[in-house]
């Protein structure tokens, strides 16, 4: 789950960076405004994928995903990306998690399987 996760974030860490560029054009927020909001999601999209398997980690991922829908609001073409970049993390956390079981299954069975070494 870690891996399909942290790309997700990752993707979204772009996303974020280009989104600041689109909303600067905007003649009602200040630069220092849009990049701290923009810089501040940026890190914590870098930071979810180090926290992801702690307890917490996916409900915080799932608060990224609304905060990239509500960007719309100030750019747009944020309700789309958001939407696509939160059915990309439903996607890796479901299909992570499905991965993790089927690993975990594999190395019980290929445990079980082992000759005893005695």
């Amino acid at each position: 789950m870690r891996t399909l996760c942290a790309s997700t974030l990752i993707g979204e860490f772009f996303v974020i960076g280009f989104a600041g560029l689109v909303a600067m054009k905007d003649p009602d927020l200040s630069v220092a405004t849009v990049w701290t909001v923009s810089g501040i999601a940026m890190f914590l999209s870098v930071l979810l994928c180090g926290v992801i398997t702690r307890p917490g980690g996916v409900a915080l991922g799932w608060a990224l995903q609304v905060a990239l829908i509500a960007a719309g609001i100030v750019v747009p073409t944020m309700y789309f990306l958001g939407a696509i970049f939160a059915a990309l993390w439903w996607a890796s956390v479901h299909y992570g998690r499905k991965i993790d079981e089927a690993k975990a299954r594999f190395a019980a069975q290929a445990e079980a399987s082992a000759p005893d070494p005695a």
